[in-house]
C-alpha cells in the first residue's frame, strides 16, 4: 500500500512513526530527522572583545566624581553652618523670649536705615555717651525723632543686647522709656528708642558752673554757664522721685518676669517734655523668676550707687535697686553728687553721704542745711516741709546697709505718696561698720 499526499518538512521538530505492511514491496528513501540533524554543519557564533578604555574617558570620570564630591561636601558644610546659627538664635530666642515679642512691638531696622537717619552717625548728632555705647539723635523716614544707641564691646553672646531688647519690648509703663526697634546685622548691635527731649536728670541736678571767657581779655564778656538746664522746683522734683519709684516697683513686682535694673542713677533717668521721668538703659538688667536671689558673675552698676552687697559679693536681691534709688532720692533733694563732700568736718575717707544727711536732719534738726542751694530760697516750711521730710526719711530707709532692713519698692512708692506712716529710720552705715 502506497502513501499518497505525504509531506516532510525539515522545519518540524516532531517525529512520528508510520506503520506499514511487511509485504510492502516498495523501498522508501526517507532519511528521518535524526540523519538530517547529524549531517547539518555546526555554526559557531562569537562576539568581538570590547575596546580598551581611553585616557580621556578616565579623566572625565575623575572630573565628574570630584565635582560631585565637592558639591556634596559644600552642601553638608552650608547645612551645618545654617543649623548651628539656627540653633544658636533659636536657643537665644527661647532664653530671652524673642518668640513672644508682642505684635506691634519693636521693629527690626536695617543698618542702612539707621545710618541715613543719623546722618552717617555724625558726631554732631551725639546726645549721650555711656559705658555701653554712644547715643545719636536721628530722624526716621516717617519723620519720627528717635534716639539711636550703638552698643560697643558687646560680649557674652550678645547677652546685653538681647536683654535690653526683650525686657523693654514686653514692658509698658508711663515712666519707662519705650523701645521702638533694633538692628542686628553686619556685626552691629543698635537699639532705637523714643527720643526724650530734655535729656537726663543729672543735667538738671548737677550744674558744672563753668564759664566761658573771651580770648586774651581779663574781663568776662557775655559769660554764661555751660549746659545750663532749668532749675527744677520742689513740686517737679517730688513728681520725678515718685514716678521713678513707681517704675522700679513695676519692674520688681508687676512684670510677668520681674526685672532687676542694676544701674539706677540720674544719667539713666530721662526727663520728658512735661518733666515726666522715664527710666532707660536696661543693658545691665537681670530677669528673675520666682526666686528672690540672683547670682552674678561680676559686679554691675555705677560706683557711688552700688549697694554694699555688691562689694561683699553677697547674693543680689531687688533691694540692690532700692539702695540705688535711695541715693538718687537724696541727690534730688540736695542737688549734689553723693561722692561730693558737703562741708563735713570729718576726714574725706570717713565721709558718707547718707550719714551726713541723717546727722543734719535727725541730730542737728535742720533739714534746710541739706537742701539744694539753687532753690533753697524758694523753700517754704508750711508748703514743702512735710513733702521734703518724707523724701529724706524714705531715702534714709532705702540706704540701710543690710538689705533686709530696706523696704520693697512698692512700699517706697507708698511712703513717698504719704499713704503709709514712716517711722524714724536707723542711721545708715557702710559695709556693716559702726552702730547707732
Amino acid at each position: 500500500m502506497q502513501l499518497f499526499y505525504g509531506i516532510w518538512s525539515p522545519a518540524t521538530e516532531a517525529t512520528f512513526f508510520l506503520k506499514v505492511d511487511k509485504s510492502e514491496p516498495d523501498e522508501s528513501n526517507y532519511t528521518g530527522l535524526t540523519t538530517v540533524l547529524e549531517t547539518t554543519c555546526p555554526v559557531e557564533i562569537s562576539l568581538p572583545l570590547p575596546p580598551e578604555e581611553s585616557k580621556s574617558t578616565t579623566r572625565n570620570i575623575a572630573i565628574i566624581s570630584t565635582l560631585f564630591a565637592a558639591e556634596l561636601i559644600s552642601g553638608v558644610a552650608f547645612f551645618w553652618a545654617f543649623l548651628k546659627k539656627y540653633v544658636k538664635y533659636r536657643d537665644m530666642a527661647r532664653t530671652f523670649g524673642l518668640e513672644f515679642l508682642p505684635a506691634g512691638g519693636p521693629k527690626r531696622f536695617t543698618y542702612a536705615e539707621l545710618k541715613t537717619a543719623t546722618n552717617d552717625f555724625s558726631s554732631t548728632n551725639v546726645v549721650g555717651k555711656g559705658g555701653f555705647g554712644d547715643v545719636y539723635k536721628g530722624v526716621l523716614t516717617d519723620h519720627r525723632i528717635v534716639a539711636v544707641k550703638c552698643l560697643k564691646n558687646v560680649t557674652g553672646g550678645d547677652n546685653e543686647f538681647w536683654a535690653e531688647v526683650t525686657i523693654i519690648a514686653r514692658m509698658h509703663h508711663l515712666n519707662l522709656v519705650r523701645l521702638w526697634g533694633f538692628c542686628a546685622e553686619k556685626g552691629q548691635r543698635i537699639l532705637v528708642y523714643e527720643y526724650v527731649p530734655n535729656g537726663s536728670l543729672d543735667k538738671f541736678l548737677f550744674h558744672s558752673g563753668k564759664v566761658e571767657y573771651s580770648n586774651g581779655d581779663q574781663d568776662v564778656e557775655d559769660s554764661k554757664l555751660l549746659d545750663r538746664k532749668p532749675i527744677l522746683d520742689w513740686g517737679i522734683r517730688y513728681r520725678i522721685a515718685l514716678g521713678v519709684a513707681r517704675a522700679i516697683a513695676y519692674l520688681h513686682e508687676e512684670c510677668l518676669e520681674w526685672v532687676l535694673h542694676c544701674d539706677i542713677k540720674p544719667e539713666n533717668i530721662l526727663i520728658g517734655a512735661d518733666f515726666c521721668p522715664k527710666i532707660s538703659d536696661f543693658g545691665l538688667s537681670k530677669l528673675r523668676k520666682k526666686e528672690d536671689m540672683v547670682s552674678y558673675s561680676r559686679m554691675r552698676g555705677t560706683r557711688g550707687y552700688m549697694a554694699p552687697e555688691w562689694v561683699k559679693s553677697d547674693q543680689i536681691t531687688p533691694k540692690a535697686d532700692v539702695y540705688s534709688f535711695g541715693m538718687v532720692l537724696l541727690e534730688i533733694v540736695t542737688g549734689v553728687r553723693n561722692f561730693d563732700i558737703q562741708g563735713s568736718k570729718m576726714d574725706s575717707e570717713d565721709w558718707y553721704f547718707p550719714r551726713w544727711a541723717f546727722d543734719k536732719v535727725y541730730k542737728e534738726m535742720n533739714i534746710e542745711d541739706i537742701l539744694d542751694k539753687q532753690i533753697k530760697g524758694s523753700y517754704d516750711g508750711r508748703i514743702h516741709e512735710e513733702m521734703i521730710t518724707r523724701m529724706v526719711k524714705t531715702a534714709i530707709w532705702c540706704l540701710q546697709d543690710r538689705p533686709e532692713m530696706r523696704p520693697s519698692m512698692g512700699k517706697v512708692a507708698k511712703m513717698l505718696e504719704g499713704t503709709v506712716e514712716i517711722i524714724e529710720p536707723k542711721k545708715p552705715t557702710i559695709f556693716f561698720l559702726g552702730e547707732d
